[in-house]
């Protein structure tokens, strides 16, 4: 189950995960909010971590909170902060750190960290991640499910089309030509596309990753500019758009980002670009041998990061604080990174997680889990400004009007680059 594909929590969820401070004599309650539904593998997982630390932690109750989708968690996470009553601990999007700064809902974890243990261990977690982790010096979030986007090819499909089955292609030409022999047609309708690049959900995402690979970055480091208009961004979305009107690789319109893993599966795509947490996914469901690759290559190989991070409330007691701090130093251990990324699909957020011995078998077994990590020295952050879902929207709309033909891929970036500037222009 990936960030991107969790569906809606409940309202008693909400209820259930905002308790009193002290549920017992003498033990600090740490109310924890996480973005899935209620129920499922993920939440097993989370409720088998939360009981393993109170077992070995007995004066701190970690209580778990499903509240939905990434968005709706922070909706809930900053309604229940101008309440009074937020969690103390919340997993939220890498890219929501500028806006919990900006709402003050949020304190740096640094003031937690004294010994030469704790700075190691903020040392320990891979640099990649700690762009949308870190800003003017201090740390906002500590990474915890995090992802890079990669390519998943079925192997049978480029048998079939007399590709090598164990290569993926490489850059962007190969991308196409490969897309071309895989794409099947029967008269006036296409049975098998060659490729899917979502479009929808999560578009600028995807979009950005072809700019990285073409040389772009499309935010500044102080989330206060934005580059949705460079020539570099410009080449990104017209490539996007000419695998379906030029090319004819890709199905035509807006592709639906939580039904593209359904059609890898059920063969009308014989490539997809998602997220590495959808790795479990795959493994599990696909009845075909696929393969995994990083991403193809214009200028450069690149993808962005993605995932959510740990956030530790502004308005938690000291204890309440100083416990959670202490949870998210346990669950991101090595040994527990290693373990939830095998379990999920994420990768796991240290290189210390890879030499554990459960990981580097893991790897044996299934060398897929490996590209992902791999990946990483080619990742830049993920775009993150102030006010970054009025931002990224604004990138999402015109996107998607380019890929229908509303607007002229030009006409798309220069309308979301006006939009941005607008919103961010009060912060510089």
């Amino acid at each position: 189950m990936d960030r991107r594909e969790f569906i809606v929590g409940t309202a008693a969820a909400l209820g259930a995960g905002v308790a009193s401070p002290a549920i017992a004599q003498g033990t600090t309650d740490v109310s924890f909010f996480f973005p899935v539904a209620v129920g499922g593998p993920i939440t097993k997982l989370i409720d088998a971590y939360a009981a393993e630390f109170g077992k070995e932690n007995p004066s701190i109750k970690v209580t778990p909170t499903y509240a939905g989708t990434y968005q709706e968690t922070i909706v809930k996470v900053l309604t229940a902060h101008k309440s009074g009553i937020p969690p103390t601990l919340s997993v939220l999007l890498s890219t929501d750190m500028f806006t919990m700064i900006d709402e003050e809902a949020v304190t740096p974890f640094d003031g937690f960290l004294k010994s030469a243990e704790d700075k190691a261990w903020l040392q320990g977690f891979y640099p990649a991640f700690m762009l949308n982790s870190q800003s003017e010096g201090k740390t906002w979030g500590i990474p915890f499910q995090r992802s890079t986007i990669v390519l998943y090819w079925n192997k049978e499909a480029f048998k079939e089309a007399g590709l090598d089955p164990d290569k993926a292609p490489a850059n962007w030409a190969e991308h196409v030509a490969f897309a071309e022999k895989l794409t099947k047609r029967d008269g006036g309708n296409t049975q098998q596309w060659g490729t899917q690049i979502p479009t929808t959900g999560f578009a600028y995402w995807l979009l950005q990753s072809l700019a990285i690979q073409s040389g772009s970055v499309l935010a500044n480091q102080e989330g206060n500019k934005t580059a949705f208009d460079a020539p570099a961004t410009l080449e990104a979305l017209t490539y996007l758009v000419d695998l379906a009107r030029k090319h004819k690789v890709m199905a035509p319109g807006t592709i639906d980002w939580g039904t593209t893993p359904r059609d890898f599966f059920e063969r009308k795509t014989a490539m997809m670009w998602t997220t590495t947490g959808n790795l479990t996914n795959v493994r599990n469901n696909a009845k075909f041998p696929f393969g995994v690759a990083m991403l193809p290559a214009n200028k450069r190989r690149g993808s962005p990061t993605g995932g959510g991070n740990f956030y530790l409330s502004k308005k938690a007691t000291p204890a309440q604080q100083e416990a959670a701090v202490k949870f998210v130093r346990w669950i991101t251990q090595p040994e527990r990174a290693a373990k939830w990324s095998i379990d999920t699909g994420y990768v796991a957020v240290s290189p210390g997680a890879y030499e554990t011995p459960v990981m580097k078998e893991h790897l044996k077994t299934f060398p897929p889990a490996a590209v992902a990590r791999d990946q990483l020295e080619f990742a830049l952050a993920e775009l993150s400004t102030h006010e970054n879902q009025r931002v990224t929207k604004a990138l999402e709309d015109n996107i998607q009007a380019a890929v229908n033909g509303t607007k002229a891929p030009e006409k798309a970036l220069a309308d979301a680059q006006a939009e941005a500037e607008r919103i961010l222009k009060a912060y510089r």
